[in-house]
């Protein structure tokens, strides 16, 4: 199975909405490991391609300079992607090509950015999540010319660019809309840049999970169905994010105060061990938020469900009659991977048995 979550362009801090995804994606992950081969696939590589990444860098590189990002904080380096967004200002195709060559041909990647992938690492480690490589350079499968002609291949490719217009994704064979992915100047979006990465895998796994949130809804219908051209199964799971006092804005607002993940992590610790803070964040973003955006993210509800968490540490049992892919399977329908959600809630259903420690090292911790 692959497992393929969206990524996160790395130029702010982890937000709640982040965070519910990457804890999601790591309990899939670890959870149906114990019942198939997954794969998980997450590179910032791929995506650095994209006007969102390659604009910020150049933003930076005019209004800043040649700077040493190696002490800021994800907050400070957030708030100058916040300028960025705020100016309003779209760079052009021109300005980006030597940042995407840079990218395509050695690697690069901006000091802004490794610094925040950097502080990223370490959330994940704190948080005992499986590392996909943040810091690694894992190139996509296909150019961009290899995927416009794969696409082209199976009639699902309208390219334009010979009349100075964009390249659109053209699935209008099965009712759906065309969708531009690379503009009249060349520049790809980041479907696009998910193409060149997803169909060479395509016919690879039995399974291939797509997860992401619930606004790129459009996107992934196209998805899905480009990627079964290419002999693909595909399963979509989608997250909605949290709110913040009942709101749901983009990060680019910079509205995160004390809700990044550096500062619930710094709560956190003041009262409870890693062992207890992994597992309560799990509790409160996959079972108390669940896969909906109906609650806002409350400080009191996650700090009941570390108490919680440290209730079931303390109460776990050192065996179960069932093995643990027995215990996995009976949280999955008809598909390969283990749901976190009906998962996670077990663990906080009445009148059951404590869960095993087994199962928290393999899962949770």
């Amino acid at each position: 199975m692959l497992l393929a979550p969206i990524t996160i362009s790395p130029s702010k801090p982890l937000t709640p909405s982040h965070l519910k995804g990457l804890l999601w994606t790591d309990v899939m992950y670890r959870a149906t490991s114990q019942l198939a081969d997954v794969t998980y696939l997450y590179s910032p590589t791929t995506y650095h391609l994209t006007e969102q990444t390659l604009g910020v860098w150049a933003y930076l590189d005019r209004t800043i300079g040649d700077a040493d990002y190696s002490g800021l904080s994800e907050e400070q380096i957030g708030e100058m992607y916040v300028g960025y967004r705020a100016e309003g200002r779209r760079v052009g195709a021109a300005a980006l090509r030597p940042y995407a060559e840079a990218v395509e041909h050695h690697g690069w990647v901006h000091p802004a950015s490794v610094r925040v992938l950097g502080m990223w690492a370490a959330h994940y480690q704190r948080l005992g999540m499986h590392g996909p490589g943040l810091l690694i350079h894992q190139p996509p499968g296909l150019g961009l010319e290899e995927v416009i002609d794969h696409l082209g291949a199976v009639g699902m490719c309208l390219d334009l660019r010979a009349y100075g217009s964009p390249v659109f994704l053209d699935a209008t064979q099965y009712g759906l809309p065309l969708r531009q992915i690379v503009d009249a100047q060349g520049q790809p979006n980041y479907l696009a840049c998910m193409l060149r990465e997803l169909v060479p895998l395509a016919p690879q796994f039995d399974e291939m999970v797509l997860l992401y949130d619930r606004e790129l809804e459009p996107d992934y219908l196209l998805l899905e169905r480009t990627l079964s051209a290419f002999g693909a199964t595909v399963r979509r799971v989608t997250l909605g994010r949290v709110p913040i006092d009942g709101q749901i804005r983009s990060a680019r607002h910079g509205d995160w105060h004390d809700h990044t993940a550096d500062a619930l992590l710094g709560r956190a610790t003041a009262e409870y061990d890693d062992a207890v803070l992994r597992l309560g964040m799990r509790l409160y973003f996959i079972a108390v938020l669940g896969p909906g955006q109906q609650q806002s993210f409350r400080h009191e509800t996650l700090r009941q469900s570390l108490a919680r968490a440290a209730r079931l540490m303390s109460g776990g049992r050192d065996t179960d009659p069932a093995p643990l892919p027995d215990v996995m399977a009976r949280h999955r329908g008809d598909h390969l991977y283990v749901n976190p959600y009906r998962l996670t809630s077990s663990l906080l259903a009445k009148h059951r048995p404590a869960p095993t420690h087994g199962l928290l090292t393999a899962v949770y911790l």
